[in-house]
């Protein structure tokens, strides 16, 4: 998993891992509007005094300087421009995505326990330290409830880690091959307690 979704309601989250963390607030608001209000937010995101999306993709508000450099390469994400999102199949795509990935689960991913108790693969995440989507402190958190969880850590890194140079040929040496790299090692002083 790379930079995976977090989702603040899992039951054993403590309110100490986010209690500061202003993306809270935002999600909670963007998920109560597309649940009651799904028609008030889609005239919302196609307005056109909002920011676009080039100006968002600049932003160091949602990404990192690396992350800005790859935005200047890559085409971004299509799918969130406002012509899209006027398109209402996609703007009902992505809000059942936001709805699945920050409603209510029926399961508290932190209680489950390893899929492969007899070491017959591995579970990965690989996060970027300086991610400003989904908090980095918040899967540290996660990679120490769950210690079968092989965690790697971009120190400069954003949201965007999958387009750095390397990090592909990272994440399947170690998928593949079982090769850890160490620069991808968590630093002692980034570990929270």
């Amino acid at each position: 998993m790379i930079a995976p979704v977090i989702n603040y309601n899992w039951a054993s989250l403590p309110e100490s891992v986010v209690r500061e963390d202003y993306r809270k607030r935002l999600i909670q608001w963007a998920l109560w509007l597309a649940k009651y209000s799904p028609g008030l937010l889609h005239w919302f995101v196609t307005q056109k005094w909002l920011p676009s999306n080039s100006v968002i993709e600049k932003n160091p508000a949602f990404f990192n300087t690396r992350d800005i450099d790859i935005l200047k390469i890559i085409p971004g994400f299509p799918m969130l421009t406002k012509e899209k999102l006027r398109e209402q199949v996609v703007f009902d795509t992505l809000r059942g995505d936001w709805m699945v990935a920050f409603g209510k689960w029926e399961f508290d991913p932190l209680k489950l326990s390893n899929p492969f108790p007899h070491n017959t693969s591995n579970v990965h995440i690989w996060q970027g330290y300086e991610d400003k989507v989904v908090p980095s402190q918040v899967q540290r958190f996660v990679s120490r409830t769950m210690p079968w969880i092989n965690y790697h850590e971009v120190p400069d890194g954003g949201h965007l880690i999958i387009h750095y140079s390397g990090l592909c040929e990272a994440v399947l040496r170690a998928l593949l091959l079982g090769e850890e790299n160490v620069s991808f090692r968590p630093r002692p002083d980034q570990i929270d307690t």
